[in-house]
């Protein structure tokens, strides 16, 4: 297919190409507020490396977002928010409840009310994989297949931004005040999100779906709901290798992730050195990987996209390892922060696009949901042993390890490569092309 600048002008000047970005940034605030603004804020409160990184756990509700996916998926949303659509009004219920338990959160202390800043936590995260799954089936569901590619630029885009403000932007915030109004900052943030809801046009395929599901018996709706999606998942060829693929593609870096703040404060830097240079340089070069992900993605295809993706993921492991052997060195923090950021802008792009490439039409939320779990399964509960693995060995070791983590998704894709291809395309119970 000839490539027409026009056409990919006028597909990213579409108004819902920018609402959608504006989908992605309130999509990504939640989670560095149950990541790595989590453990900066309980490394400067003296916890220890191993408790920090089972904090990780509370990332377990995006791990399991299939299990109710086929609720928002199917069920109208309670009243008077129903009136607005299923995504529509599924998405301001969701936000509502979010800004509530970022306010818990804050208001917790995780050393004197442990328990409680835990269920605010889990809350969080909860509510967060919720918006998550009604976003992305929002996000497929409003676009052509043309413009999917441009679809996952921007919702990758406006995460990246999103988790900007609520990694540096808190970070910051915290030098000046206190922790409960950094994250009622957060939480005041996501009306953005609710004010873009309301301007969409809900999709039309939800608009049918919820009038069918309406129309249906008990039994046939569990059927449609919860049953069919998953069988129409296993027609694809492999599909244990796909849903492997998805669980350990970013194995290694959400391990190495898990504590890379912990490891920034052990090494002496600031809070100022790792907001600027971790979160406002880092996002610049997340955004150019991003970018240049996509002209990948369209130049070579999906799955040597991936590939090169993956395989720089890796290798750029081992300039935290340098790092960690030199000391609090600002320019040398620049290098691997930069380099790590653009491989995983260039490795999300492609991601994103290869696991929406596999949803049917007529199961998105609950199929991206499941895809999408699996890759949180790796980097919450299994990234969970990264704080006792860093305790058992010194960070250079440590980051060396990660790189090798990253080899089973690689092989993983060697793999998924010479399966066949489900086809044709993008129609109800199929995929995009995804051809090597």
């Amino acid at each position: 297919m000839k490539f027409s600048i026009d056409k990919a002008v006028k597909t990213y000047l579409d108004p819902r190409i920018w609402q959608i970005l504006g989908f992605g940034f309130v999509s990504g605030l939640p989670l560095a507020l149950t990541t790595g603004t989590l453990t900066y804020w309980l490394a400067r409160e003296g916890v220890d490396k191993t408790a920090i990184g089972l904090f990780a756990l509370l990332g377990i509700p995006y791990a399991f977002k299939f299990l109710w996916a086929p609720l928002l998926d199917h069920l109208p949303a309670p009243p008077p928010f129903g009136r607005l659509g299923r995504r529509r009004g599924w998405a301001i219920v969701i936000q509502l409840a979010l800004m509530a338990a970022l306010l818990a959160m804050g208001a917790a202390d995780p050393n004197e009310t442990t328990l409680l800043f835990g269920l605010a936590g889990l809350s969080v995260a909860f509510l967060s994989a919720s918006q998550d799954i009604v976003i992305d089936a929002f996000r497929i569901e409003l676009l052509d297949r043309d413009e999917q590619g441009a679809g996952a630029a921007a919702i990758q885009l406006g995460y990246r931004l999103g988790m900007l403000v609520s990694g540096a932007g808190a970070i910051w915030m915290s030098a000046f005040l206190p922790w409960f109004w950094v994250y009622a900052g957060m939480a005041a943030c996501l009306p953005i999100g609710m004010l873009l809801i309301l301007t969409a046009n809900e999709p039309a395929e939800s608009l049918e779906s919820l009038s069918q599901d309406r129309k249906a018996g008990y039994a046939e709706w569990l059927k449609r709901a919860v049953v069919a999606p998953f069988l129409d998942f296993m027609k694809h060829p492999g599909w244990i290798a796909l849903l492997a693929f998805a669980l350990l593609y970013k194995f290694g870096d959400a391990i190495g992730g898990i504590m890379a703040n912990p490891f920034y404060v052990e090494m002496g830097f600031s809070a100022e050195q790792i907001a600027s240079v971790t979160k406002f340089f880092g996002l610049g070069a997340t955004i150019l990987g991003t970018i240049a992900g996509g002209a990948l993605v369209a130049g070579i295809g999906l799955i040597r996209a991936l590939v090169i993706a993956g395989i720089l993921q890796a290798v750029t492991n081992l300039l935290f390892a340098l790092l960690a052997a030199n000391g609090a060195d600002v320019a040398l923090l620049a290098l691997a922060v930069g380099a790590d950021n653009f491989t995983g802008g260039l490795g999300s792009a492609a991601f994103v696009a290869y696991l929406s490439s596999l949803c049917s039409v007529a199961h998105t939320g609950t199929q991206y949901a499941l895809l999408t779990s699996l890759m949180a399964l790796g980097r919450s509960f299994f990234s969970s042993g990264g704080g006792w693995l860093a305790d058992q060995m010194d960070w250079v070791t440590f980051f060396i390890a990660t790189t090798g983590l990253a080899v089973p998704g690689l092989l993983l894709l060697w793999l998924i490569a010479r399966l066949p291809e489900r086809l044709p395309a993008r129609e109800p119970g199929q995929r995009m092309d995804a051809k090597p």
